[in-house]
């Protein structure tokens, strides 16, 4: 059934449709004819060309108007940071952080780097493809170092830890990284570390790399790779949103409902399932793929895997980084 915009919502309240559940999409739209409505009823005897100016100037207002679905950010805002290449982000600063030794992912790296350099610029793979049994073990020593090992568990469950690379998450993570950002390449079952990138880490070490890292997580590597839930939905287009958000209140359950508001078409994406709702699709999939194994692979936030406590469930909030900071600095205000 499709609604027109005044007509009266289909939830009981009273109002008309476009003033109460209409999407924020549709709201903005209704909202624009609304606008031309109006301008044709005052100003019939307007041009064509006068009567785009006028709509264009209205429409430029209001795609820059705070938009509370959006936690505040405007529509022009928000399309650029769902939208927009890395280097074109707005309203938001990417910085490199002096230290990354904090960091899971760029340690993991020097460590491959590392083992490549000391060896002519490349390494055997295992006969599976992997990295080699020993920079597994380098790499699983790095553990204590972490934020993350105030929640060390047995190695068996780690994602930190393991005995071989299929075992090892945030290193296989690492390399499938470096492999998307052009720094490593695998041929005859050797891992090789590009020419250009050899040159750029001997003249300017680890940093050189944490942004082209950090661009092939948010806008190459596929979210849903190490889990096997059957979503189609992209969470990446949403990643600056999800961080500005979590970044200012640290709430897990208060991310998802803002998720939810501003982005209502992801609960429609959920697969019909008997056990989860919508709702507790989405959450399941941000916390797993967005909070634990994006932010805290990179070392921006830890969080306890603790889920249930006493058979109920426990109220996630995560735990902020420095390095968090160090790396993002918003200016959302209009």
């Amino acid at each position: 059934m499709n609604l027109g915009r005044n007509a009266p919502c289909p939830c009981g309240s009273g109002k008309k449709y476009k003033r109460c559940c209409m999407d924020s999409v549709s709201k903005l739209h209704a909202e624009m004819l609304d606008d031309v409505d109006q301008v044709v009823a005052m100003s019939s005897n307007l041009t064509l060309d006068e009567l785009n100016v006028v709509i264009q100037k209205r429409t430029g207002e209001r795609n820059n108007r705070p938009n509370p679905d959006f936690c505040g950010l405007s529509p022009t805002q928000m399309s650029n940071w769902l939208y927009a290449p890395f280097n074109e982000l707005a309203w938001v600063t990417i910085c490199t952080p002096e230290v990354l030794s904090t960091s899971p992912v760029m340690r993991y790296l020097t460590l491959i780097l590392d083992e490549a350099m000391q060896n002519d610029g490349s390494f055997k793979a295992t006969s599976r493809g992997n990295l080699p049994v020993k920079v597994v073990k380098q790499a699983s020593d790095f553990l204590p170092e972490f934020a993350v090992s105030q929640f060390e568990r047995h190695i068996s469950i780690s994602e930190f830890a393991g005995s071989n690379e299929d075992k090892f998450n945030a290193l296989h993570y690492t390399r499938i990284l470096a492999e998307s950002a052009g720094i490593i390449y695998r041929r005859s079952n050797r891992y090789h570390v590009k020419k250009a990138a050899q040159k750029q880490y001997q003249s300017q070490g680890i940093s050189v790399f944490f942004k082209p890292m950090l661009e092939a997580a948010t806008k190459k590597y596929n979210w849903g790779y190490l889990d096997s839930w059957e979503h189609d939905i992209d969470l990446r287009t949403f990643w600056l949103f999800m961080l500005w958000r979590l970044q200012t209140h640290a709430s897990v359950e208060r991310l998802i409902d803002e998720v939810a508001t501003a982005f209502p078409d992801l609960l429609l994406a959920c697969l019909p399932d008997d056990d989860y709702t919508p709702i507790q699709q989405l959450s399941t999939l941000i916390k797993l793929r967005f909070i634990e194994r994006f932010l805290q692979y990179w070392g921006f936030i830890t969080i306890d895997p603790k889920r249930l406590l006493a058979q109920e469930h426990v109220l996630r909030k995560v735990q902020l980084q420095p390095l968090l900071t160090q790396t993002f600095e918003f200016n959302t205000q209009n």
